[in-house]
């Protein structure tokens, strides 16, 4: 029961994939849009007539606005980000009204859960689709697509805007705070995803699993919002006059260490052309560039130091956070070339904080100090960056209880 499958569609030709996918800040991996499927006929005999309809009716309103929002990746024309956020919002709560229905196929003791065969398109997977005739499957599914509906909303609340004052358009902090819970509750839902709904499938089935939705896979993405939260974090503490340079270090720090376990998850991805190579690229370039925070901020605390030793190690630091941004430089310009190809907005926040800080102060403070003491007595080896606990989690969040629909369903004579 519950045989998966993954094949190519007869289109005559590969699955079409956006030339560009225009500003990004956040990555996300497309949107895997699921196909159409007759309930009526797959549930025939087993449900309420109504019921069936009602569950069909929320499927169909999930599978027309998912086909929207992943054909409008394919134009290169930009969308205001008022519309943009207002069709991701519409899906996420079409996905939500759709979740607690569908739970009623996989409940305890259900003869429901085999019966329809689920289709979804994939992104990152070789094969263009997978079938599988598991309800759990789609609910894995539409876990997975209402995270990167959270990460598409950031995205959006991440590009610059004009807000008609005589300034640039610019990224308020207001639309950074509110990233925060976005990334949160995107790591929420793939943390569910991972908690409650994989061991729900099969090993054997679980390995026919699109790459889309493999287990390291979800981990990484999870771990990619909490990255990118405290990268907001940091952003906003670095505007802050309040904000203390060993609380700087600590955020920068942690990033470091949420991309590290990102890039420590991603084996499980398979490298190839396309959305699979792009999103390699993009952790490589996301955890340089945190390094790149880290090393500079690290140096400037080792630099207050008094000793010959700490000043030593302040200048290591400091080189290594030049060398480091110059490598991120590299992986962006790597990553935004990688088809499908992408712009990088005005650089603001962290990015522009190190990108404006970095070769200034890095410079000149290794010169001071080269000035003090002689260059074989200076530690060329970068220190090791200090060890902290992570502190953003993932929203808690649970599967929800069934919808009320199956209450007439349960109480059928």
């Amino acid at each position: 029961m519950g045989c998966g499958v993954s094949r190519q569609r007869d289109t005559g030709g590969p699955r079409r994939r956006p030339g560009s996918v225009g500003d990004v800040v956040v990555f996300l991996p497309g949107l895997r849009v699921p196909r159409s499927v007759d309930f009526s006929q797959a549930l025939a005999g087993g449900l309420d007539k109504s019921v069936v309809e009602r569950l069909s009716a929320r499927r169909a309103r999930v599978v027309d606005m998912a086909m929207q929002e992943s054909a409008a990746a394919l134009k290169p024309k930009r969308r205001t980000a008022a519309r943009q956020g207002s069709s991701t919002a519409n899906l996420l709560q079409a996905l939500e009204d759709y979740l607690p229905a569908l739970l009623g196929l996989v409940k305890e003791g259900s003869e429901l859960r085999h019966r329809v065969q689920f289709v979804w398109a994939n992104q990152e997977d070789n094969a263009e689709e997978t079938a599988m005739a598991d309800a759990w499957y789609e609910v894995l599914s539409v876990l997975h697509l209402m995270a990167m509906v959270c990460l598409l909303q950031a995205n959006t609340l991440l590009l610059p805007r004009s807000y008609g004052d005589g300034y640039a358009p610019r990224v308020s902090e207001e639309s950074r705070r509110a990233t925060v819970d976005v990334f949160l509750k995107a790591s929420g839902y793939l943390d569910c995803a991972i908690r409650q709904v994989l061991p729900q499938i099969p090993s054997e089935l679980r390995r026919q699993l699109p790459v889309d939705l493999a287990e390291g896979n979800l981990k990484a993405l999870s771990l990619q919002a909490l990255g990118q939260g405290v990268d907001m974090q940091l952003g906003l503490a670095i505007d802050s006059p309040k904000a203390t340079l060993a609380v700087k270090r600590r955020l920068a720090c942690e990033m470091v260490k949420y991309w590290h376990q990102v890039h420590e998850s991603l084996p499980d991805l398979l490298v190839s052309d396309g959305w699979g190579r792009k999103h390699l690229l993009f952790v490589k370039w996301k955890y340089v560039d945190a390094k790149a925070a880290a090393y500079y901020f690290h140096g400037l605390i080792l630099d207050e130091g008094n000793t010959e030793k700490s000043h030593g190690m302040a200048i290591a630091a400091l080189q290594a956070s030049e060398e480091f941004l110059k490598e991120s430089k590299r992986a962006s310009e790597a990553f935004h070339a990688t088809p499908p190809t992408s712009r990088s907005p005005t650089p603001f926040g962290t990015a522009k904080y190190i990108l404006d800080k970095i070769p200034k102060d890095a410079s000149s403070k290794v010169r001071i100090n080269q000035d003090l003491y002689t260059q074989e007595r200076i530690v060329g080896t970068p220190p090791p960056l200090p060890d902290f606990t992570l502190a953003l989690k993932p929203d808690d969040y649970d599967l929800p209880p069934l919808d009320a629909l199956w209450n007439k369903e349960d109480g059928r004579p």
